[in-house]
This record gives C-alpha cells, structure tokens and sequence, in this order.
C-alpha cells in the first residue's frame, strides 16, 4: 500500500528543555507540517521533564526512547553517564510526575513501520552508539532497513550518504541545508532541540518530505535564559546551564 505523502518534522534530544521545544513545536505549526516525529531523550539534563513529556505524547506522532530516558524509567544504569547526566536522571527520578514515567515506560528506540527508519542513536544500536563519522555511518547504512534512516543521540545536525556506489560522504548540516534523498542510501540527524552540540545553540529540528524525498534542516531562537534559570533555579549542576550558551 502505498503511504500518503507527509511534511514530517522530526524532533530529538529536547532533555527537558521546555522553552526549546515550545519555540520548535511554534515553528513547525507555522511550516503546516503533517506530523511530528520524536526520536527520544524527552528528559534528562533540564529541569522541566513533566511539561516536555506532555507535550511529546500530546503533540508527536510518534515518539521513541532514548538512553537519558531509560535511565530515568531504571533500565540503565547512571555509573554509565558524566557526573552531570547522572545527577539529572536522579534528580529527574525524585521529582517528575507519575505521568512522565509512566509515558517514557510505554517506548521503544526504535521503529521501523514508517517511509523512514527511526532510531534514537543508530541502526545497529538503537541506544548507544553516537553516529560521527562517515565510515561508521557507512557501516550502519548496510544495516538500516529503509533508504533513509533518521538518527539522534549525538546532539549533532548531521547527514551521511552511500553515494549511490560513489563512495560515502557526510558532513555537519548549517540551518536551511537542504538535502534531495532520492538516489541512494542516507542517515540524517536533526540536531537537538534542547541541548545542541555543533556549536549552534539555537534548537534544532528538520523538515522531511517524504514523497518528493528531500529534507531539510532548521535552527530556532529560543529564550536560552529561561531555560539556564530553570536548571539553576532547580539546583542542578550550572556546567548544564553554561552550556546551553554555547551549543556544546
């Protein structure tokens, strides 16, 4: 059955940053876009997990789990994480709301039903692995199910492709980078709402259309003190406020 064509904004690691995924969430209302794709890390970070939840069960389509998530909910363990990351997932753990947890309980890292692959980190592993260069996107291309796969976790905007046999290649993704997917194999990631790390700290979202197969990237201002106030105000380490500045 052929899938009716989408303008698909597609969403990833908005860690609690709830002023980032309001400004993201506004922007795709103004694009008039079809449908909304979460690719996890709801939480973790910042310090407001129950609004980002809500509005990602509320206003996502669909939406997968990421490892912050899965520390949350218990199913991975914090030894893992910074000492930052840690004392947010604990400091998530004691303070979101049941609903929050009960939501991040009910998804999964992956899902492969849609015109496109979904994965939170990649797909050979759909939690861990942070996808950085191009000979290792390479080898997760062999393994996608689909053309085009659609990756977060590195907080990167990114694209690699297969080149269609020419040899793979990739590289960072500025704000308006416009890509046609039609020939060959891609693994694109968005970049990340709440907490980017390409040295721009607007919010990061893409735009796929998935019939003319073309994506395309976008930053968003948003109010980067009212989320800095937030984390301080809620007594988490400031190293998670400081560098919301700086996109890193």
């Amino acid at each position: 059955m052929r899938r009716p064509r989408m303008r698909v904004a597609i969403l990833t690691d908005i860690h609690s940053n709830l002023t980032a995924l309001e400004a993201v969430l506004a922007r795709t209302d103004e694009a008039g876009v079809d449908a909304r794709w979460c690719l996890g890390d709801v939480v973790g970070y910042g310090a407001q997990p129950d609004d980002c939840a809500r509005l990602a069960s509320e206003r996502c389509d669909l939406c997968l789990v990421g490892n912050h998530d899965l520390a949350v909910t218990g199913e991975i363990d914090t030894e893992v994480f910074s000492a930052s990351a840690a004392a947010a997932v604990e400091w998530t753990v004691d303070n979101c709301d049941k609903s929050t947890m009960d939501f991040l309980k009910t998804l999964k890292p992956k899902d492969t039903s849609q015109a496109a692959g979904l994965y939170h980190a990649s797909p050979r592993d759909p939690v861990w692995e942070y996808v950085l260069a191009v000979d290792q996107a390479s080898e997760c291309m062999e393994e996608q199910s689909a053309p085009v796969s659609l990756i977060g976790h590195s907080h990167v905007a990114l694209y690699f492709t297969d080149g269609a046999g020419t040899g793979a290649t990739g590289g960072q993704a500025p704000d308006g980078h416009r890509i046609d997917l039609t020939k060959g194999r891609w693994l694109l990631n968005p970049g990340s709402v709440g907490q980017p790390r390409d040295g721009d700290p607007r919010a990061a979202w893409m735009e796929l259309d998935t019939e003319a197969w073309v994506a395309t990237y976008h930053r968003v201002e948003y109010e980067i003190d009212e989320a800095a106030g937030a984390i301080r105000a809620a007594g988490l380490p400031d190293l998670l406020a400081e560098r919301l500045y700086i996109g890193q």
